[in-house]
């Protein structure tokens, strides 16, 4: 039958190329990001245009996957740092910025008045009670996750 043979020559080959596609898609799903943490009840306080504020929200870390905060920033401020407020041995309390805020896996850290925090520094425009601020979060691990807080009395 003619054509026959060259099916049969060609199934090699089909059988190599499958093998490559295989292995391809194998390596694209295990090069994607980290599996994100999941962020929640972000808010942040109001702020006069130029003043500065602070963010709190609660993050848990994706299950089987430890990650860590590295670092903030919002395009309606100058800045955003990670904060955590500490005590030193004479008592004295104060805020500071970190590197890094570690985020075990399926655990939950909370960032809240009095402890961690996102010190919004240069607020670009009034942050009004009822209003929003986008913060873009860079994680080691997961990337950029962009969270909107809710502008709210705290």
């Amino acid at each position: 039958m003619p054509g026959s043979a060259t099916v049969a020559s060609m199934r090699p080959r089909l059988r190599l190329l499958s093998a490559v596609i295989a292995a391809i898609v194998a390596v694209v799903a295990c090069s994607g990001a980290a599996a994100a943490p999941t962020i929640a009840q972000a808010w942040a306080r109001p702020a006069p245009a130029g003043g500065n504020t602070a963010a709190y929200l609660t993050i848990t870390g994706a299950a089987g996957q430890a990650d860590a905060l590295l670092s903030a920033s919002s395009p309606a401020a100058d800045m955003v740092q990670v904060h955590e407020v500490s005590t030193d041995a004479s008592g004295m309390t104060g805020m500071h910025p970190i590197d890094r805020l570690d985020i075990p896996a399926g655990a939950t850290v909370t960032l809240e008045p009095g402890g961690y925090h996102l010190m919004v520094m240069g607020v670009k425009s009034e942050l009004a009670v009822g209003g929003t601020l986008e913060l873009d979060l860079v994680f080691e691990h997961a990337g950029k996750v962009v969270v909107v807080a809710e502008i709210r009395q705290g």
